[in-house]
């Protein structure tokens, strides 16, 4: 078993750190109990369980570091990997963005374990594959899914008197759907902390009633529509937008944060007053580790509210430059969403889209966050409130801060990848191409 208690774990990186002769050290313990079954064509096709632990040494001299890494914690192997890292440090040329280790912290009690997930059995997996597959074969129609199951722990000391110590759990479901005709296409994904909430029947089915509904789509012409956006088509622009809140990008005029002739866009509104997003590591939903490889601790923190940007992120060494306080990059993104369900928003679409995925997404131009990519696994047109039918796949470019400012309504939240997004209704969403691509 590659789970070690917060006490075992004490033991293990004390003994390592005790071999140190650098001027700072840092030592990180991991391990890893995960399950996993995975289909296709309407059978299983592998399963399996993994273990593994590693202990990763970072030792420096001045400006100077050097990192090893081991699986094997006797005396001697520890010993070993601190030497390792020692002898790299004195080889590797200086950093000058250097930091050294943090001192004692305080963290929050974590809410990412669940004995559930923790105790998954084969069997459970099995049934989850068997509840996708003989419905999928039951409508003419194939199934591809893969359920991974894991059960974590992470550990940290350093040479300044830090420890840090987590345990969590997560199991996260992906379904494809495809009709035999070749011509329907349906998707769904869950991820949940506590595997007593995975609704993985439920999401076959949603992926199978996508497929048969969206078989022998129509093409209709690009150009600007009102979109119905499911969390997991809007999941990755919010994240990326989220991931350009960092404050040394903006400084240094590299982001859309970025003010023409300098400064950043903080406490500006750049988007629809109705947004509200936000980080929040107890999150009963998404919950995420208090603290970060660094061993700083994680807060709840506003990103954006009533519309206005609230915070940046700031590296320890950019905060030191700057002489503000370090705001550590968060560990889960949460959007406030609205009462409306999916089926409440299509009855109050005249003329629009619905849009299950989107995918390949690339960046066009991180100066404005416009980014590209496809529809997929299901793309509807809505006339007078209800799905009319289905139609073929768009290519789209389109900014999520354009997104937000063209918002109609809020929907219901849904976790997807660990982060919490509404469905949301968006006006003039820019489609500029068809893709035959089912």
């Amino acid at each position: 078993m590659a789970i070690y208690s917060k006490e075992e774990a004490r033991q293990i990186l004390e003994k390592a750190l005790s071999f140190s002769k650098a001027e700072t050290c840092e030592i990180n313990l991991s391990g890893n109990e995960s399950g996993n079954i995975r289909y296709a064509r309407n059978t299983v096709s592998t399963a399996g369980h993994r273990s593994n632990q590693s202990l990763v040494v970072t030792s420096s001299f001045g400006n100077k570091t050097g990192t090893a890494t081991i699986d094997e914690f006797d005396d001697k192997s520890l010993e070993k990997v601190v030497r390792r890292a020692e002898e790299l440090a004195k080889l590797s040329p200086e950093n000058p963005e250097f930091m050294p280790p943090l001192g004692p912290q305080e963290y929050d009690e974590s809410k990412t374990y669940s004995e559930a997930t923790a105790k998954i059995k084969p069997e459970f997996r099995t049934q989850v594959a068997a509840n996708s597959i003989n419905p999928a074969k039951a409508q003419d129609v194939t199934a591809a899914g893969f359920l991974d199951d894991s059960y974590n722990f992470n550990a940290m000391i350093n040479s300044n008197g830090l420890f840090a110590y987590n345990q969590d759990t997560n199991a996260n479901f992906t379904v494809t759907m495809r009709t035999n005709d070749g011509t329907g296409s349906g998707w769904a994904t869950r991820d949940v902390t506590d595997v007593s909430k995975l609704e993985a029947a439920e999401a076959s089915k949603r992926a199978i009633d996508k497929a048969l509904m969206s078989r022998k789509a129509r093409a209709i012409e690009p150009g600007k529509y009102t979109v119905i956006l499911e969390p997991s088509a809007s999941e990755t622009l919010l994240g990326n937008m989220i991931s350009s809140f960092d404050a040394r990008s903006a400084d240094e005029g590299r982001s859309f944060m970025s003010k023409e002739g300098g400064g950043t866009k903080l406490g500006e509104k750049i988007v629809d007053e109705r947004v509200h997003i936000y980080t929040d590591p107890l999150n009963e939903e998404v919950p995420s580790a208090p603290w970060n490889g660094s061993g700083q601790p994680l807060k709840k923190m506003d990103l954006v509210k009533d519309g206005v940007a609230k915070n940046l992120f700031y590296s320890r060494y950019w905060a030191k430059e700057k002489g503000v306080e370090a705001v550590p990059f968060p560990s889960n993104g949460i959007m406030a969403g609205g009462d409306a369900s999916l089926e409440d928003m299509i009855k109050d679409t005249k003329r629009g889209i619905l849009v299950t995925r989107l995918w390949y997404i690339r960046t066009v131009d991180p100066q404005t966050l416009l980014y590209t990519g496809l529809t997929r696994d299901g793309t509807f047109f809505i006339e007078n409130g209800k799905i009319a039918y289905p139609i073929k796949n768009f290519r789209f470019n389109e900014s999520p801060i354009i997104m937000l400012n063209n918002l109609e309504t809020l929907g219901q939240q849904e976790r997807v990848n660990g982060n919490l997004i509404p469905y949301m209704k968006i006006r003039d969403f820019t489609f500029t191409s068809l893709s035959d691509a089912v």
